[in-house]
């Protein structure tokens, strides 16, 4: 008896790290844009002004921290030398999230980012359907 082919899958499933790096670059470009105005958007650590695609998407608690990740409280706007030179200037970071979001918002972000956080890929998926909306619509 020969052997039925098998017929090859035509639509891949994506791989859990493409569907992460797909969020984290559509949450990264909402974070940027979120508080810009005419393209212009402002360092939250050190105040420097550039256009919103030459600033990055600082964390408070690293991105290793997936309870934290995607949090929009524990991303800000930063420029390069603030996010990498400064490896996220988290001391001032701090400061201006407890001014902006309540006295305890650090320690809270700090206690949230040690806690497990498993996303299934569904929910991945719909947290990109949701920032994509949100990126289209601050795009005009």
């Amino acid at each position: 008896m020969a052997k039925e082919k098998k017929i090859p899958n035509k639509r891949k499933k994506p791989s859990r790290k493409s569907i992460v790096t797909k969020l984290d670059a559509v949450f990264s470009q909402y974070i940027r844009l979120r508080n810009a105005k005419g393209g212009i958007a402002t360092c939250y650590t050190c105040g420097k002004k550039d256009h919103w695609k030459k600033l990055q998407n600082g964390h408070f608690m690293s991105r290793r921290h997936y309870s934290t990740r995607w949090d929009e409280t524990n991303c800000q706007v930063q420029c390069y030398g603030c996010n990498i030179g400064m490896q996220g200037n988290q001391y001032i970071f701090g400061l201006k999230l407890n001014a902006d979001h309540g006295e305890c918002t650090s320690e809270e972000l700090m206690h949230q980012s040690r806690q497990i956080k498993k996303f299934t890929d569904a929910e991945l998926l719909e947290m990109i359907e949701h920032y994509k909306k949100l990126v289209n619509k601050l795009n005009g």
